[in-house]
């Protein structure tokens, strides 16, 4: 089984702010140099994707609420998940906050293994996770393998289950694009265009020695046997990651610094947004550097604290790149981070941390400052508790005063207020 919450931080936010329900809701950095965590389905609709620049969402969806989201909520929330998941088998291997396989042979209650049976038994786990959540949905994807369970549950999304009936998967994977298939990026989907490849079909076309004389023996031997959907790779209880990494091949060296530390940004943001995914912060950063004839550099630098803030990633891969005679050429470039964490520590880049006033009154959701996370401060989405109103959340701030909307997930959309931000009936939760 492979389960996927459905668009998780931004369900999360809807779920505890009910004027946000049925709205877009776009979670992430909320400033102009922040990325996109996750996009409700209602967001979604306008072009909104994980990833994306921030301004370009704003651009897209400029009604959607922009909020810079509540790591505490998601947290819990996947904890709750992820032990109705082991209450049903010990062999649980989460990819993140919002997504897990499970090996349901080795379930605790011995499981109806016919199609039937592992649909029913789905079914009762996204049941049990809309309970205990309080309404969040899932999609659950079925197969026999880690493969084709995470290729099923994309097959109906939201709220979906799909079982890929033993003994169809090839047929299944036939016109689908190659993209679906684990470690096929930009560059290996364009060596792969080369040969004509672009469905997993074309792909089944080609011999095994073909893939590997264009890919390498690992690379092409392991998606020959993907591609025939032949995966044995076990349910890992005890996966732990220990980096997260970004790499480009470029088809032509690139040779300009200004083009390289574009590159770098992209890649920094692209690494900021997955450790958003999986609710870590990292020590060290890293930038790996490999030349036009294959000589392969691989510098690092340990923060003094943690952080998952792609600009200071950024900062400090830019930094590292600075060092180097890079005149004839790079063929690849990539950065990384290590120390992973699951407590920030961001004192240390307070300095260079830029802020953003926005005048009250301004839509749901505008943004209040350029990072994706700070010490405790006025985001919008935060929440509060005035000692006559009650609870709520910041619905925008800035020149002096913060905005908020009073209202929790059981007490339906309520009032908006006003008040000074050193008022001190107002607090931060």
């Amino acid at each position: 089984m492979h389960l996927d919450l459905d668009a998780f931080f931004a369900s999360v936010e809807q779920r505890d702010k009910p004027s946000l329900r049925g709205r877009p809701v776009v979670v992430g950095g909320v400033g102009q140099r922040g990325v996109v965590a996750t996009a409700s389905y209602e967001a979604r609709t306008y072009g909104v994707h994980s990833a994306m620049p921030m301004h370009e969402a704003r651009r897209l969806c400029p009604n959607a609420a922009f909020l810079a989201g509540r790591f505490g909520a998601y947290r819990e929330a996947s904890r709750i998940v992820m032990a109705i998941l082991e209450d049903l088998s010990p062999l649980v291997e989460p990819l993140s906050l919002d997504e897990a396989f499970v090996d349901l042979a080795a379930a605790r209650e011995t499981a109806d293994l016919s199609a039937a049976g592992v649909v029913a038994l789905a079914r009762t786990v996204k049941d049990e996770v809309a309970q205990r959540t309080g309404g969040l949905t899932c999609s659950i994807g079925l197969g026999t393998s880690k493969f084709i369970a995470k290729v099923a549950s994309d097959l109906d999304k939201p709220d979906g289950i799909h079982l890929v009936v033993p003994g169809t998967e090839v047929e299944i994977l036939a016109p689908m694009s190659v993209r679906v298939i684990p470690g096929v990026g930009p560059a290996t989907f364009d060596r792969l265009a080369r040969l004509g490849v672009a469905t997993i079909a074309d792909l089944q076309a080609l011999s095994e020695n073909e893939l590997v004389r264009e890919l390498g023996r690992a690379h092409g031997t392991t998606l020959h046997a993907l591609a025939f959907a032949r995966d044995d790779r076990q349910v890992s209880p005890d996966r732990d990651r220990k980096s997260i990494s970004v790499e480009d091949t470029f088809e032509t060296d690139l040779v300009g610094r200004p083009e390289m530390v574009a590159r770098i940004g992209r890649d920094a943001r692209l690494v900021a947004q997955r450790m958003r995914t999986m609710g870590v912060f990292a020590r060290t950063v890293t930038l790996k550097v490999r030349l036009h004839d294959f000589t392969t550099w691989t510098r690092s630098r340990t923060l003094e604290g943690a952080t998952d803030s792609a600009e200071v990633i950024t900062a400090e891969a830019t930094d590292l790149l600075a060092g180097l005679q890079l005149d004839q050429g790079v063929r690849l470039l990539g950065v990384g981070v290590s120390g992973l964490a699951t407590v920030a520590q961001d004192r240390l880049f307070e300095a260079r941390e830029d802020h953003e006033e926005v005048a009250p009154g301004v839509p749901e959701g505008t943004a209040t400052e350029t990072i994706e996370r700070r010490p405790p401060q006025w985001l919008p989405g935060a929440d509060v508790v005035h000692d006559e109103m009650g609870p709520g959340w910041i619905w925008g701030s800035g020149l002096g005063r913060v905005t908020v909307r009073f209202e929790t997930a059981l007490t339906g959309p309520g009032p908006v207020r006003t008040y000074a931000l050193d008022d001190p009936a107002l607090h931060l939760v």
